[in-house]
């Protein structure tokens, strides 16, 4: 009697799914996602980041659009006004005023320091010794307080003991009430946003001076190319990313303002109308919208300002990308 040899067949890689410890874990990373365990862990590490955002900037969020259809005063009922609000601040002389100081303070304060920032990184891009400590020196303004340095800029734009009208008065000009005029305000101010951020604005742009390669400029000189025609043709175009980053960043943190003008015009509690210096000067619109929700308790037109500050900061962003970008040829 002959016996036929049997062949052990092996059973199909899916009927071994399942099978040991961790119950269809998969051995093999790139066929199988992620399950039991490692997901939990990984959920659980990941966790805290959506907590806090949660926490600090979701339910903000939703809590001043809630706000923004409401009349609340801080205490008492939620009265809904649905968009009465918004209706108010567009009619609202006291915003457009914040809103047209605050784009004259970003054109006096940006322009000027974008171009000290290039001047001070080809500076340091060129120095040799000490470069680290002009870094470290220039940084310094940037991580000081700046209600600490608007007090001390106060001090300097005094109409009666200030440095401004000592040097002024030294090569024979009159001195100016810087703090008790328009214009002397706005340039106060204009001149502590720009000292603040020429380092850290220079430290960038030396990031991208160090970073174009040296055999473009050692070509630019053996075709002719002097200092001015070079820094044109070669340096600003290939800084362009850089300025673009600078550009916006300044945008977004100039509408933003705050700081410098409670500090250099502080109205001592007395509300909007008398909020940013004489006749209003040195307004901007977040700290008109300060004034509004914290010394008036208006909170529910407070938090409509807000979200109209938001939408300025997004339709200037977007002009700015625009305007800077590099475009096809």
């Amino acid at each position: 009697m002959s016996s036929t040899p049997q062949q052990r067949v092996s059973p199909p890689r899916s009927a071994l799914v399942g099978r040991g410890r961790g119950g269809g874990r998969p051995t093999d990373p790139g066929t199988l996602g992620v399950r039991g365990r490692r997901a939990r862990a990984m959920y659980v590490a990941v966790a805290p980041y959506f907590l806090l955002f949660a926490v600090f900037s979701a339910i903000p969020i939703a809590f001043t659009m809630f706000l923004a259809f409401t009349n609340w005063r801080g205490i008492g009922s939620w009265d809904m006004v649905g968009f009465t609000n918004f209706e108010y601040l567009l009619h609202d002389p006291l915003f457009w005023k914040s809103l047209k100081n605050t784009l004259i303070l970003w054109v006096m304060s940006t322009v000027p320091c974008l171009t000290l920032a290039t001047l001070v990184a080809l500076a340091l891009n060129s120095a040799v010794r000490f470069s680290t400590a002009f870094r470290v020196a220039y940084l310094v303004p940037n991580i000081t307080s700046l209600v600490a340095m608007g007090i001390l800029f106060s001090s300097i734009f005094s109409s009666n003991f200030g440095i401004a009208n000592l040097l002024m008065n030294s090569v024979g000009l009159e001195s100016v009430r810087w703090l008790q005029t328009e214009w002397g305000i706005k340039i106060a101010i204009a001149s502590l946003t720009c000292w603040s951020f020429v380092g850290y604005n220079a430290l960038i742009i030396l990031a991208g001076l160090q970073s174009i390669e040296k055999q473009v400029y050692e070509a630019a000189q053996i075709d002719g190319a002097g200092p001015v025609r070079t820094f044109f043709s070669i340096t600003l175009p290939m800084l362009r990313p850089i300025i673009l980053f600078i550009t916006i960043m300044s945008t977004i943190g100039s509408l933003q303002s705050f700081t410098e003008s409670q500090v250099m015009t502080s109205s001592q509690g007395g509300g909007a109308s008398s909020a940013g210096g004489v006749g209003n000067s040195g307004l901007t619109m977040v700290l008109y919208f300060y004034s509004v929700a914290f010394q008036e308790n208006r909170y529910g037109y407070g938090a409509t300002i807000a979200w109209g500050v938001m939408v300025v900061v997004v339709i200037f962003t977007i002009i700015n990308w625009f305007a800077t970008r590099e475009r096809k040829r």
